[in-house]
């Protein structure tokens, strides 16, 4: 199979999609990587040069194949239930707050939704099982408007649902056939269930909350430390007394003047 050319504009056009839509950093180093993880993945669907794949990118109505861009550029970052110790805590937590008019979730960082429907998910079979009631949402966030309208489709690459369970696979989600091989479409009932909507976390935000739990997994390493420190107690603000906050384990210590007690790595009680 022929090697396709790969011009620097062309490079230099993809390198800016990606920082615009997703935040991803990639210097001229990097211009042999996504030749090499994208290349293989344009000649399958049959395309004749990286110019004819990148104006599919820009496309909107594409968000499908943008979201699998993004995950032949990076490792898999985001995937379902990722760290799946906060969603076991969330499955202790939430029944004891089913006596509650109703329950609040935001993903705060929200990316292609996998943390938001792993959420959905999870809620769902409480209250199947009768745990929690019907009354509950999650608010999902983001600041690319690319990503939020791919997590809206909720069509995913089958790695992403890896750590999903084989019964809520059969559950939640329809595999893709022929040309949709390889790719996971979660159902309405799933879908329905989380809000999606544009913000900006450096930015004022009201209108929102409270909220019993919120996620802000992997977002703050992108802010200088006083903007953490801003971003985390505007957002304590909105979770309520003895509430929750999810950050990602490896980020350690919370950067915030709020009280909070550490339940587990990477999950901590609002004071009450």
């Amino acid at each position: 199979m022929a090697t396709l050319s790969f011009s620097d504009p062309e490079f230099q056009r993809i390198a800016a999609l990606m920082y615009e839509a997703v935040g991803l950093s990639f210097g001229d180093t990097k211009k042999s990587l996504i030749h090499s993880r994208l290349a293989p993945r344009i000649q399958k669907m049959g395309f004749g040069s990286f110019a004819d794949y990148i104006a599919m990118l820009e496309d909107e109505a594409q968000a499908a194949e943008f979201q699998m861009a993004v995950d032949l550029l990076t490792t898999n970052e985001t995937y379902f239930f990722r760290e799946p110790k906060h969603y076991d805590l969330l499955q202790q937590e939430l029944p004891a707050c089913a006596n509650k008019s109703a329950l609040a979730v935001w993903s705060a960082a929200s990316s292609f939704g996998d943390e938001a429907y792993s959420t959905a998910m999870l809620m769902t079979d409480l209250q199947v099982a009768g745990r929690i009631g019907p009354n509950w949402s999650i608010l999902a966030t983001d600041i690319s408007h690319r990503v939020l309208l791919s997590a809206k489709a909720a069509v995913y690459p089958e790695d992403r649902l890896r750590a999903v369970t084989p019964e809520r696979l059969k559950r939640y989600c329809l595999r893709g056939e022929g040309a949709s091989e390889g790719q996971v479409l979660l159902q309405d009932k799933i879908r329905e269930r989380v809000q999606f909507g544009q913000l900006n976390l450096c930015k004022p935000f009201g209108g929102l909350g409270p909220f019993d739990v919120v996620f802000l997994r992997n977002v703050l390493i992108y802010f200088d430390p006083a903007t953490k420190v801003d971003v985390v107690d505007r957002v304590l603000a909105l979770v309520k007394p003895g509430g929750l906050l999810f950050l990602g384990t490896a980020e350690g210590r919370v950067p915030c003047k709020t009280p909070l007690q550490t339940v587990i790595p990477g999950a901590f009680r609002k004071g009450s």
